[in-house]
């Protein structure tokens, strides 16, 4: 387990927080699930969630507004940026959409909702006290964000011209992917949707056994929707929680080795 206490360069996944029409049923399932501790803020905040380890925040867990009853359940990927208003401009000269416009979070930080010319949701986070998560390589710590388009090569040139990565091309004859760089790291990826995958932000969670996971997420009212798979990055697989939010596991296998600093 690793901590951070500084802001995120931008362009990095730096937070995510997951929007469901029951905060508490989410707790629950996810504090099941990680190892989490959600704790949710007063009215001022909407009742807001910080799931935290160590201590330490690694994840959101909002509730939808009544007047947005309807909208799915969804895990949202915000990328680090160090003026939010910047961004927003140049993700509208880019062809993006601003779903919602900047604005303050308090004294937490600035944030926006937008799309990016395929459709796919993301937001914007510029830290103020709030980084974003804080701990690292370490079971229910944030472990991966990509986003699977259907139209790879308009979503990379939205991305390069937005924030300014470099692309690291790993596609084979089965599937096409890049990972996001910033300064020469790989924070994130961008591939190409195919036949009934889910197109969008997906996020990926840290787990000590994905194995031992699939069998306790029907126990937590959740389902499997790939079973586990060992892959050159770690063990991996799919699900949705009890309010049908996608999101992914993995943990390191022989392929991916163990990074240095992973554990609880």
């Amino acid at each position: 387990m690793l901590f951070r206490d500084e802001r995120w360069p931008d362009g990095t996944p730096c937070w995510v927080d997951l929007m469901v029409p029951d905060r508490t049923a989410a707790a629950t399932f996810y504090e099941g699930l990680l190892g989490w501790n959600v704790q949710f803020g007063g009215p001022e905040t909407g009742y807001y969630g910080m799931a935290q380890l160590a201590g330490r925040p690694v994840a959101g867990v909002g509730e939808i507004p009544a007047e947005q009853a309807g909208m799915p359940a969804a895990w949202t990927t915000y990328l680090a940026v160090s003026d939010v208003d910047k961004a927003v401009a140049a993700i509208t000269e880019a062809g993006g959409h601003v779903v919602a416009p900047p604005m303050d979070v308090m004294t937490q930080g600035r944030m926006a909702i937008a799309t990016d010319p395929t459709g796919s949701v993301f937001g914007l986070w510029q830290a103020g006290r709030h980084h974003g998560t804080e701990v690292t390589l370490a079971p229910g710590a944030l472990a991966w964000n990509e986003n699977m388009s259907r139209d790879f090569a308009a979503a990379k040139t939205f991305y390069g011209n937005v924030f300014g990565y470099s692309f690291n091309d790993i596609s084979n004859d089965e599937f096409t992917y890049a990972t996001l760089d910033v300064d020469g790291r790989p924070t994130g990826g961008l591939g190409q949707a195919s036949g009934d995958y889910e197109p969008g932000w997906m996020t990926y969670f840290w787990s000590a056994d994905v194995d031992a996971a699939a069998a306790k997420i029907p126990e937590l009212g959740g389902t499997v929707t790939e079973n586990p798979v060992d892959t050159p990055f770690g063990r991996m697989l799919m699900a949705k929680d009890n309010q049908g939010a996608s999101f992914q596991l993995m943990a390191p296998n022989e392929q991916s080795g163990t990074q240095e600093g992973w554990g609880a």
